[in-house]
């Protein structure tokens, strides 16, 4: 959103914007908003994960914190012209980067929670050793241990080094 997108309309009370840090760019977007109380999330990516969230506890901070801008706008000051730009947009930037974090911080926590669970159902169904020496280590592995590196040199079909 540009600088100076909504100024000085004061009609405006509500805007549904998506989840993404840098799209509230300047402060005086909002300046001259004093009506201007509510934010929404578009639909769609954000909802689909909280609610895939697994535990109550998690899905209901989230909808809190999503929730919690709308706590804040309405005592933030608009900002007028010639004087400064307000606080609109500098509280709703704050609050995407803090929705984005907790919901980073509750993917990795569940993610956690699905490795240890995949790894106790693999102790149940498998035979012991085959569970700590080949499953065990596999999910523990980092994901850098993936990556490809470049190597000089390159093994033929018959295994020998050029």
């Amino acid at each position: 959103i540009k600088s100076g997108a909504f100024m000085d309309c004061p009609a405006l009370e509500r805007i549904t914007i998506p989840l993404k840090d840098g799209v509230i760019a300047a402060d005086n977007i909002f300046r001259g908003c004093d009506n201007l109380k509510h934010v929404d999330l578009v639909e769609g990516e954000v909802h689909e994960t909280v609610a895939a969230l697994q535990l109550e506890e998690w899905r209901n901070d989230m909808n809190e914190e999503i929730d919690s801008i709308n706590q804040i706008l309405p005592t933030a000051p608009a900002g007028t012209r010639g004087s400064d730009d307000g606080e609109k947009a500098q509280a709703i930037r704050t609050w995407i980067r803090s929705v984005i974090g907790k919901i980073i911080h509750y993917q990795a926590e569940q993610q956690r929670l699905l490795d240890e669970e995949v790894a106790t159902t693999l102790q149940l169904a498998l035979p012991q050793d085959i569970v700590m020496n080949n499953v065990l280590p596999f999910l523990e592995l980092p994901s850098y241990t993936f990556e490809v590196e470049d190597h000089e040199e390159v093994e033929d079909d018959s295994g020998d080094e050029e």
